[in-house]
């Protein structure tokens, strides 16, 4: 896109991208980093995501290197891990591993965190993680059978998509509900607008191209289009309503002088009773 500084997302995730073009931002290419996401013996969640997140980043400049194009781009990579306490959960891409992880989160607390990772033209680096608490009602064996077979787990961390039919299953989120989709919109958006990225360069074609307004008329045309035209309320300008009544009840001549004052309609004063 011209006008622009090159932004590049390193993720091949349709759910981040989908994020981002939410909130009007389109990315010129796409750079998903071939990382060993396995935790580390003993690795917290949050360490654990954010060191993969820094991974991926750096997996992602290293591409960037070998392209002209995309050189001095704006670079975002992320990275999601749901857990329970200190337990990293798997990306689930087996029946068992998504059996073992719903029947963990069955009925009880989790969180959800995503660290993102931003690389500025000049190659300075900028994290942000992102915490989410999110609790599942507690699940029959006919929820968990029937979900994983909708398939729609593979790939997920903690084996579920909020967004999916799994949102369902949700009693209580507190934090961002995009975190948990896979990618924080507004601290993203809000990290690359600091850091000098026109987070709002798309947004003037995120929804079509605007109407054209028709040309401003003046003089007699503008009385007769206006004469046709609607009015606020919905109604046409034409239309005529029946005078407001007087509510107050008008007991002597100073009452009435209130509602007529003198010269009010073209005359010396109110009519005499």
């Amino acid at each position: 896109m011209l006008g622009r500084p090159k932004f590049v997302l390193a993720s091949g995730s349709p759910r981040r991208l989908s994020l981002l073009n939410q909130a009007g931002i389109e990315p010129d290419a796409l750079r998903p980093a071939d990382v060993d996401e396995t935790p580390k013996r003993g690795e917290l969640p949050r360490a654990c995501a954010n060191r993969l997140a820094r991974a991926k980043a750096d997996a992602a400049l290293k591409s960037v290197h070998l392209d002209d194009e995309l050189r001095g781009s704006f670079i975002l990579a992320a990275d999601t891990v749901v857990a329970v306490g200190r337990r990293i959960l798997p990306k689930a891409n087996l029946v068992d591993e998504a059996s073992q992880c719903l029947r963990l989160l069955s009925g009880r607390n989790h969180r959800v965190y995503t660290a993102i990772c931003l690389v500025t033209p000049r190659e300075a680096f900028r994290q942000r993680l992102i915490e989410t608490r999110v609790r599942f009602k507690r699940l029959s064996e006919d929820d968990i059978q029937a979900y994983i077979g909708s398939g729609e787990w593979r790939g997920k961390a903690g084996g579920y998509a909020v967004q999916g039919i799994a949102g369902s299953f949700v009693v209580k989120l507190v934090g961002s509900y995009s975190n948990v989709v896979g990618l924080p919109l507004y601290e993203a958006v809000t990290l690359l607008g600091g850091e000098g990225f026109p987070v709002r360069f798309g947004w003037l074609n995120a929804a079509g191209a605007p109407a054209s307004r028709p040309p401003r008329r003046r003089g007699r045309s503008a009385r007769r289009a206006a004469a046709t035209s609607t009015s606020t309320a919905g109604f046409p300008a034409s239309t005529s309503f029946p005078a407001p009544r007087m509510t107050r009840k008008i007991r002597n001549r100073r009452d009435f002088s209130a509602f007529c004052p003198p010269g009010g309609d073209g005359q010396d004063g109110p009519a005499p009773l």
